[in-house]
């Protein structure tokens, strides 16, 4: 828009070229009350000032965001500001794009799964679930797979913090995520695999020793050990600094006193224990890095339950804490 005289008056013709809009789009906000033209001449011509036209362009503006005319009344009359508006609208806009986040979840799915009208139905109620739906669902599954058979509560307890939280706004992929899970956490079929799965893993093998409640008060106050680990290697810590010593010596006098009896010290701490620890912990990685093949359906509800969370759970610094071991093993200078 070039520059104006504010004394001037424009004619209809003049004010859409300035504004953008189609003469016919000036007479009907007029009509409808929206912006008024300031006369009109004998012949019936409408004619409009600078002020006029500045509210018509903020009309063409709201109108491209979407703003009804009443909305617009009300900010050209002072009765609501542009903030006002603007909260408004984004609320919606956010509301909107849930819905077709949801949507397209759901429509993914049933391409790669080619669902069945039961199942469409399913998905959809899925990802409409409140949070308190969500947990109660998870809540249950847990129930059921620990029913019929005595796994230690404590183990119980950790399986069941490892819950699916959806964010507020979340992606297609996290409601995705969800949908699977969900559908896998109903599953009667799947709640029945989890449940062998875990009662295998407790009551086979070396399964008893390692869930056994001395077993796991060593394993819960290998915790602070493996936090501080994490923390110096997550900080950039020097392994053969004087505070990777310090998580060195604290993981050793942990391990060896898992082996630790009345009758005996359990393995003593030499710098060849040191040593040798470092290399299980090289293994320990290697592992860690390799997924089971094929997956369980334990691994399965996990990978699920970090996708839907979209935060990988922090991993355990292996390498690190090997070389903190081996420079460990070494005089202390």
């Amino acid at each position: 828009m070039g520059v104006v005289d504010t004394n001037e008056l424009y004619a209809i013709g003049d004010v859409a070229r300035r504004t953008g809009l189609s003469v016919s789009a000036v007479r009907y906000y007029a009509d409808a009350g929206v912006v008024m033209p300031v006369t009109t001449t004998p012949a019936g011509h409408r004619l409009y000032d600078v002020s006029a036209i500045a509210r018509l362009e903020l009309v063409r503006t709201l109108r491209e965001l979407d703003a009804s005319l009443d909305e617009i009344r009300r900010v050209l009359a002072g009765e609501a500001t542009l903030r006002d508006l603007a909260a408004t609208h984004l609320a919606l806009l956010a509301r909107q794009e849930a819905r077709l986040r949801s949507r397209r979840a759901v429509l993914s799915t049933i391409l790669r799964q080619d669902s069945t009208a039961e199942q469409v139905t399913l998905m959809h109620k899925l990802v409409g679930m409140t949070d308190e739906d969500r947990d109660r669902l998870i809540d249950e599954f847990w129930t059921e797979v620990s029913t019929g058979w005595e796994p230690p509560a404590r183990m119980v307890e950790w399986w069941r913090r490892a819950r699916p939280e959806l964010p507020d706004h979340p992606t297609a992929a996290q409601l995705e995520a969800w949908i699977e899970l969900a559908e896998l956490a109903r599953d009667p079929e799947f709640r029945q695999a989890v449940r062998r799965e875990l009662y295998e893993a407790c009551t086979t093998g070396a399964g008893p020793v390692m869930s056994s409640a001395p077993m796991l008060d060593y394993l819960e106050a290998a915790t602070p050990i493996g936090e501080a680990a994490m923390a110096a290697a997550r900080e950039g810590v020097p392994p053969d600094s004087p505070r990777g010593r310090e998580v060195a010596d604290r993981w050793i006098g942990w391990l060896t006193g898992i082996f630790a009896t009345p009758e005996s010290p359990g393995i003593p701490d030499t710098p060849e224990f040191r040593i040798e620890t470092a290399e299980h912990m090289l293994a320990g990685a290697e592992w860690d890095r390799t997924p089971p093949d094929p997956a369980g359906p334990l691994d399965r509800y996990m990978a699920l339950v970090t996708a839907v969370n979209d935060v990988p759970p922090e991993q355990f610094p292996y390498e690190w804490l090997a070389e903190a071991l081996r420079a460990s093993a070494q005089p202390a200078r």
